[in-house]
């Protein structure tokens, strides 16, 4: 009898769930389900782990590989983890696998042949490693897969890769952030019959949004699953009841390309007919097919489970492809999950809605109304409370800070009540009035209310079946946060950050660094006193520590990585609401289009004001040692603005070089317009959207009747955006943005990278979110640009 331990091939029909070292875990599975239930399997064979370990001892592989692994300084340095994983990868192709072995596997591919009727038949060669699809591990899609592959030299090559895949960046970073030794990971190639697939998805046995067992999802796209995996088509979403198998809910999408074999092997992407691309890609009775062996599946493992299949366009038969235990809910206890007498309590409360309004800030909150309708009674407001008011302005922030949720009557999703919650997680709804009711004249201080900012709406009372559900994806975040995997990426992905008290605590956030830095926030917490009424008291050392300490605490948080502080941005009435404030400031009936930004820093009035600025910026980079802080200059109106500021801080001691940056704010249609003039003065351009969408529209961003009209998508907007990136990369700048656009809108940040821009700053909520985006659509651009066959945007962004 064959000894399992030292084989080199293993049959699917050898193999059980408990042979994880010996074949890993996606061949181990998929041993179970053919060896140990009904479900149908395409069939194949895996070679082991042994073979992995024999091959890289006698090809002098492990050796080199350690040698590499020990150089690696900084696995956060995505430049050195790419190099070193690329090496890696190239040792294993270049190493010639042992006769022996290439004989076996060979032989086994021709005995597969053989056992299904097909001279050279069509496999699918998949990734799997010892340390993937456990129930407590989310292993499992760092390696690699390979489609349609046919004849014996093609698997042979192909194992081969597979045992490269061992080494991608997002392996070798993903096993040393779970202090996972990569020694102690081995890999078997899963070698299995191709499903030519008309059609393919993904199944859970749970609800994975909600965490309700009683349900089974299936998702479906036309196709090979990869482009549903990858995110690239929008599947078919069918919900269905797991006692009775009747499909609750069926959401069908517009599917317009899918991932198809080619005859002659490989994979290609197609377009999809119009009149199929709206049909649904399963029946109904495959559906309630495929809940049955899901049902069946997690009924054998005894545990939730994560399943792939595909329907064969040949014979319409449904074939499982995988199943791994599902890795979130699995581990949690059901005493967490919503109880059903509550469930179904909340599911029949009251719920009277009281107003509506914009969602700007997304989230779930309950408490006491407190109204206030003059901002001398501000001080009156108590934490925990939820803030009701016409709008806000910058010297709200340290009440904001206190709200458990924020009200507006008016104002748009860029207003400054909006852009402060997002920053600091606070739920929001903003521009009441224009969805008919302001806030402030239903809703009173005292009254017990329920805001579900994320739909804008706000209910009457503790609403419990919003906020339970609320709750429980808080408590499933926290619990899979450590397990989570950013690729690295070429556009780097900074963070908006103002209130130097939340630094510490977004500071484990995979941010590249902070792209924005808003000084105003400092003067409103800290402050609260107007510059040169400081300055006329004889405090101006005063000014200057309290801004270095604001300042500090975000540059040493954040530290190594860069933060870009911009320079005061106040207008006329936000400075005159700071003590003393009155004296100095004018009345302007605009003050949007006023006295604000760079026009500032070189007026007499205000130049020992600027100075003190840039007092407090130097002795954070000299004194304390920060030297990642740099800074940005906002509202540049002329050229000759950005020279007299620059001189000005010249003066002061802070010169660009190689280690200080100066940024100026792109905001104003002449910045795009002369940039190839601005260049000579700046290091680089951070495009302020709201601003410049404004502008560029000739609409008020903070007046929400024209609200529906402000949009970052406008292909003026764009047009301006790729000017400056063409403008800006001619002179070695480069171009970030900082603006809403790249959180509300993926789309648009798929728009910037394709553009070429360097960096893209969001609000702390959506920095993982947009790391994801952002390795997406890069790999996106690169495989279109590979293969030539990608969607085109037929849009001219050229002026």
């Amino acid at each position: 009898m064959e000894n399992r331990e030292t084989a080199n091939i293993l049959w699917f029909d050898q193999l059980h769930r408990t042979d994880v070292d010996l074949v890993g875990g996606k061949s181990s599975s998929l041993g179970e389900l053919t060896s140990a239930t009904d479900v149908p399997v395409p069939y194949g064979f895996a070679t082991t782990t042994h073979a992995y370990r024999d091959f890289m001892n006698r090809t002098g592989a492990t050796d080199k590989i350690k040698a590499l692994l020990d150089s690696i300084h900084d696995y956060e340095n995505s430049k050195e983890l790419h190099e070193v994983s690329a090496k890696i990868r190239q040792i294993i192709i270049d190493s010639d696998m042992p006769t022996d072995l290439v004989d076996e596997i060979q032989q086994a591919y021709a005995e597969l042949a053989e056992k299904v009727g097909e001279a050279q038949p069509f496999v699918a060669i998949r990734s799997s490693a010892t340390a993937e699809d456990l129930p407590d591990a989310s292993f499992a899609g760092q390696q690699e897969s390979y489609l349609n592959i046919q004849g014996a030299d093609d698997v042979v090559k192909k194992i081969k890769e597979c045992f490269a895949s061992l080494y991608t960046e997002r392996a070798t970073y993903y096993r040393h952030k779970q202090n996972f030794p990569h020694d102690q990971v081995a890999l078997s190639a899963t070698i299995q019959m191709m499903v030519f697939s008309k059609a393919s998805g993904v199944m859970f046995s749970v609800n994975v949004g909600t965490g309700d067992d009683t349900k089974i999802i299936v998702d479906s796209v036309w196709g090979l699953g990869e482009y549903l995996v990858q995110g690239t088509v929008t599947p078919d979403d069918f919900l269905i009841d797991k006692e009775t198998l009747k499909i609750v809910s069926k959401d069908v999408t517009t599917k317009n390309i899918a991932l198809k074999r080619l005859p002659d092997g490989g994979v290609a992407e197609q377009i999809v007919p119009t009149d199929q691309a709206n049909q649904p890609s399963l029946t109904d009775e495959q559906v309630k097919e495929l809940a049955g062996y899901a049902k069946a599946i997690e009924k054998h493992y005894g545990c939730y489970m994560d399943m792939e299949f595909a329907l064969d366009e040949k014979t319409n038969k449904l074939w499982l492809v995988q199943a791994r235990p599902e890795t979130v809910w699995s581990q949690k206890n059901k005493n967490q999950l919503i109880e059903k007498e509550e469930q179904h309590m909340a599911a029949n409360e009251n719920q009277t809605v009281l107003v509506k309004g914009l969602p700007a800030s997304p989230g779930v909150a309950t408490g006491k109304v407190h109204v206030i309708e003059n901002p001398e009674d501000i001080d009156q407001f108590q934490p925990g409370e939820i803030l009701v008011t016409a709008m806000t302005s910058p010297d709200w922030v340290p009440v904001m800070k206190k709200a458990k949720a924020i009200i507006t009557n008016n104002g748009g999703r860029t207003c400054h009540a909006a852009i402060v919650s997002r920053e600091m997680q606070i739920p929001c709804v903003v521009g009441t009035t224009s969805r008919g009711v302001a806030a402030m004249d239903v809703l009173k201080t005292g009254d017990v209310i329920t805001v579900d900012a994320k739909n804008g709406i706000v209910y009457e009372g503790e609403v419990q079946s919003i906020l339970a559900p609320a709750k429980q994806t808080a408590v499933a975040n926290e619990g899979t946060a450590s397990a989570e995997y950013f690729a690295p990426t070429a556009t780097q992905v900074m963070m908006n950050l103002g209130d130097p008290d939340l630094a510490e605590k977004y500071a484990d956030l995979p941010a590249d660094g902070v792209g924005l830095m808003r000084e105003e926030f400092i003067w409103t917490s800290y402050i609260h006193e107007h510059p040169l009424y400081m300055i006329k008291q004889g405090k101006s050392e005063q000014v200057i520590d309290m801004l270095a300490e604001g300042i500090s605490k975000v540059a040493r948080a954040m530290n190594p990585r860069p933060v870009v502080l911009r320079l005061s941005d106040f207008k006329s009435s936000e400075y005159r609401n700071l003590k003393g404030g009155e004296e100095f400031e004018p009345h302007e009936p605009a003050d949007l289009l006023g006295w604000r930004g760079a026009s500032r820093y070189y007026d007499p009035n205000f130049i020992e004001a600027f100075k003190l600025e840039l007092a407090a910026v130097k002795k954070v980079r000299e004194e304390f040692g920060l030297t990642n802080l740099n800074v940005m200059l906002p509202f540049v109106r002329t050229v000759s603005e950005a020279q007299k500021v620059t001189d000005i801080m010249a003066a002061a001691g802070l010169v660009r070089s190689a280690d200080f940056k100066v940024y100026m704010m792109a905001e104003i249609p002449a910045n795009i317009i002369l940039a190839d003039q601005f260049n000579q003065f700046i290091d680089g351009y951070s495009i302020g959207s709201n601003d410049l969408t404004m502008l560029l529209l000739g609409l008020d961003r903070n007046n929400d009747t024209v609200a529906s009209l402000f949009d970052e998508r406008n292909l003026t907007v764009k047009r301006a955006i790729a000017h400056l990136i063409t403008a800006a990369h001619k002179d070695g700048k480069t171009v970030s943005i900082c603006g809403q656009a790249p959180s509300q809108y993926p789309e648009f940040t798929e728009f910037l990278i394709q553009q070429g821009i360097d960096y893209v700053s969001v609000n702390p909520d959506m920095v993982k979110t947009t790391k994801h985006n952002v390795a997406h659509f890069e790999q996106r651009v690169l495989l279109d640009k590979a293969t030539g066959k990608g969607r085109q945007d037929q849009t001219n962004y050229q002026w």
